[in-house]
């Protein structure tokens, strides 16, 4: 009788041998993304952009989303005369050590610290306002005359300060302070003391992630000086506010929208790539020794069937867990199969996807004419 038997198994395997050098066999399957990769912040702060949604595809070198920068800009005009901060750099630190991550030195270069002791003897002279134009001229010989702007006050009552917006004076020279063009005795409001204006530092918070001025520089009022992001960046290098993709693929998710706060680290979307893509399809128990590991197959799509094209893959692996083996639930107690269901197992597909791959898309999977198929191993001994 075993004798019997191992010859009606030896016969078999040649019946389903010379079957699969026939005729290809035919699985179906559907695509799935396999382990999704995180693209993550390098950096904090607030998202300005995300560019794309769940389900898009994306390719190396787009870009994915942008983080927003806090920009500092000039607040006088004037000559850059010192760089001291550095892409990367955080300021906080550069400040304390410099007195400022940049210095400008003003295109005015004269201030005046005046007093209304001298001014004419009016009460309205004795009312001075911030903002206002005076005109000013030297108590020598009222050879050097100029423009200027009352810029703030004094500590004690009477005195302000004075921006020389016109006119060339010497360092330490005193001069009148008029509000009449006319230089009208009446309408002198003071006198004061020419000085040097101060460079004035520029600080700000965070890390540098891009400057745009040079030493020697000149910048307007309200140019743009450098963008910070808040926190620190890895050895000091600025990757720039711009999240790019690293490979190609389909977005699983996004997990941070434009507005939305984002620490160095945090999570702001994921990509199923393609190299990760692959097929699943189901194998019945009885066909299980029609496919193996290795084996190369061609895959349609349902949806495209009329195009007759077909891509390539191979099968990688092969589950040793049947789809609808025994599982044990909750309470810890075995669930035994349906009666009279055969076995199904999981077998992966890999491939190169093209851009009309999506992922979830049914698929046919065709096994090759069968020299590429191996009989069944048979044990026990060999038939006499």
């Amino acid at each position: 009788m075993r004798k019997t038997r191992r010859i009606f198994a030896a016969l078999l395997a040649l019946v389903l041998l010379c079957g699969a050098g026939l005729a290809e066999m035919v699985f179906d399957g559907v695509v799935t993304g396999g382990d999704a990769q995180y693209v993550l912040a390098p950096f904090g702060g607030v998202m300005d952009e995300v560019n794309v949604r769940v389900g898009d595809r994306v390719q190396p070198g787009q870009v994915l989303a942008t983080i927003q920068t806090t920009r500092v800009y000039a607040d006088v005009e004037g000559k850059i005369s010192g760089v001291f901060g550095r892409e990367g750099d955080a300021t906080e630190g550069v400040s304390e050590r410099y007195g400022g991550v940049l210095f400008i030195e003003p295109t005015n270069k004269y201030t005046i610290a005046a007093s209304t002791e001298k001014a004419y003897n009016r009460s309205e002279n004795k009312f001075v306002h911030v903002g206002e134009t005076v005109y000013l001229k030297c108590t020598s010989d009222g050879s050097h005359r100029g423009t200027g702007v009352v810029t703030g006050m004094g500590e004690k009552a009477g005195e302000y300060n004075v921006e020389v917006t016109g006119g060339e004076f010497y360092i330490a020279e005193t001069v009148s302070i008029y509000r009449r063009s006319d230089y009208a005795e009446s309408s002198r409001i003071g006198r004061g003391t020419v000085a040097a204006a101060k460079v004035v530092p520029i600080k700000g918070s965070g890390s540098i992630l891009k400057m745009h001025v040079a030493n020697g520089d000149f910048v307007e009022r309200g140019e743009l000086l450098f963008e910070t992001v808040t926190g620190g960046l890895d050895g000091l290098y600025a990757p720039g506010n711009e999240i790019v993709c690293e490979t190609s693929g389909i977005v699983a998710s996004v997990d941070a929208g434009a507005g939305a706060s984002v620490e160095k680290g945090g999570k702001i979307l994921s990509i199923y790539p393609d190299d990760a893509t692959c097929i699943e399809m189901q194998v019945r128990e009885s066909d299980l020794g029609l496919v193996r590991e290795g084996m190369k197959v061609d895959i349609e799509f349902n949806w495209d069937l009329q195009r007759m094209t077909r891509l390539e893959g191979t099968i990688t692996g092969i589950s040793y867990l049947s789809a609808n083996a025994p599982a044990a639930g909750e309470d810890g107690q075995t669930t035994a199969p349906t009666a009279g269901e055969e076995p199904t197992y999981t077998a992966y597909v890999d491939f190169t996807p093209d851009e009309s791959v999506r992922l979830g898309m049914t698929v046919l999977v065709y096994t090759r004419d069968s020299h590429d198929a191996e009989a069944p191993e048979m044990e026990g001994e060999t038939a006499q």
